[in-house]
């Protein structure tokens, strides 16, 4: 059975032209930042170092996005999308002339994620309101799987592209890659995409729209302890990503491509668990189901890396903790959408940004400073003397990260069972 017929292709034509060339510039994007980041581990060999690269980025995103959607609705999507990607786009090209000149230092990358990240902030919206905009509404469906599919391949082959482009010719080449991407998604974009003017009104101000987002919260408890949980298993998921590198790469059995196919795994997992969601029926009890998918996520992978010195166990750890992350964003997407009125949506889910994502910068700040300044020195003084230690996170520069992973494993199925305690004295009734 075909996905689109003649018809639809023709009808969604301004959407396949922005799909595409939007998922082929986040596909050189991605890999650049993948890039940096081993780059960035070469030159310091610090997992803080290079989480922080992910912070300066999340950072503008969890501190503006509550506004965000408002400064968008104020001018024009299509100049928002262009400008913030020319942006981006020129921090990229800074990199490369600092690169070549050998005048690269650890803090302009710091800064130029930050202004990339703030670009990404204010484009992110106006992106998908543009999205609204190019498909008509019995579509919905058909393209949100699309878009779907396509984030997940990212996953799955920027860390192996960019690890195998800066194997042969280094950072160099990957950032041409994503300049090339670029171009492509620029000039697509601006002579090949037709956006219609959006009838919403824009007079109402920043201040106003955060104000009643965070009121429906505050009289919404279900939906406001859904959002804290879920930043609590982000906080788990970012410091787990801040440890992974200084848990592969320095392992013997590791190294920069190994680490490229672990990360991969991740997408292939998504892949796999969005193909799961689209043929289960109706859960009894969705908000049983969110917590349960997470206490299986986070109370496993953990573990299995934490404990396990074998590469494929790692890809097998990576797996099994993303497998089931389709299944719960499903759910909790079913119930948002559902409670929270369609004219309040876009100012409450400004604010779910903040309140939910909050927690990737710290994750990501606390997991690369805890293996850094704590876990690998106390692995590295004490792992000889008690056995049981050397025997459960092995010996070495990576031991360290090894029992930070068992750490964040304890800490996901803490989080998760007081949030399911908690979540039980709420009753979701579907409409």
């Amino acid at each position: 059975m075909k996905l689109f017929n003649k018809q639809e292709i023709f009808e969604l034509k301004n959407f396949f032209v922005l799909w595409s060339s939007q998922s082929v510039s986040q596909l050189g994007s991605s890999m650049t930042a993948f890039a940096l980041t081993l780059w960035l581990y070469e030159q310091t060999g610090s997992s803080l170092s290079t989480a922080a690269l992910a912070i300066c980025s999340y950072a503008p995103y969890v501190l503006m996005s509550i506004f965000a959607g408002a400064l968008t609705d104020r001018f024009d999507k299509k100049r928002t999308m262009l400008c913030c990607d020319l942006f981006a786009a020129l921090c990229t090209v800074t990199v490369f002339l600092l690169f070549r000149t050998n005048s690269l230092s650890v803090w302009h990358l710091y800064v130029l994620n930050g202004v990339s990240g703030l670009m990404n902030t204010v484009q992110q919206p106006a992106s998908e309101v543009a999205m609204t905009l190019v498909v008509p509404e019995k579509y919905y469906q058909k393209t949100s799987g699309l878009r779907s599919l396509s984030n997940s391949l990212i996953s799955i082959l920027n860390p192996l592209i960019a690890t195998a482009l800066y194997s042969f010719a280094g950072l160099d080449l990957v950032i041409a890659v994503d300049l090339a991407s670029f171009v492509f998604a620029f000039v697509a974009l601006a002579f090949f995409i037709r956006l219609p003017k959006s009838n919403r009104e824009k007079t109402e101000g920043m201040l106003k729209l955060a104000k009643e987002g965070i009121v429906f919260l505050k009289n919404t408890p279900l939906i406001l302890t859904l959002i804290l949980f879920m930043s609590g298993v982000n906080f788990v998921a970012s410091a787990f990503d801040a440890t992974l590198p200084g848990y592969v790469i320095p392992n013997p059995k590791g190294g920069s491509s190994v680490l490229g196919i672990v990360t991969s795994c991740a997408g292939i997992a998504t892949i796999i668990g969005s193909l799961v969601v689209s043929v289960l029926p109706k859960p009894k009890d969705r908000v049983r189901v969110i917590y349960l998918t997470m206490l299986f996520s986070l109370g496993t992978e953990n573990f299995v890396l934490a404990f396990c010195r074998e590469p494929v166990w790692w890809c097998i750890g990576q797996i099994i903790g993303w497998v089931l992350v389709p299944v719960m964003s499903a759910n909790l997407d079913v119930i948002l959408r559902t409670t929270i009125p369609l004219d309040l949506q876009g100012r409450v889910y400004a604010c779910r940004n903040t309140f939910q994502f909050f927690t990737i910068p710290i994750g990501l700040f606390l997991g690369g400073l805890l293996v850094d300044e704590v876990c690998e020195p106390l692995m590295a003084a004490y792992g000889h003397s008690f056995p049981i230690l050397e025997t459960l996170f092995g010996v070495g520069k990576g031991s360290g990260a090894a029992l930070m992973m068992f750490l964040l494993g304890v800490l996901g199925v803490l989080i998760c069972l007081i949030a399911g305690k908690r979540l039980k004295n709420y009753h979701y009734q579907e409409k």
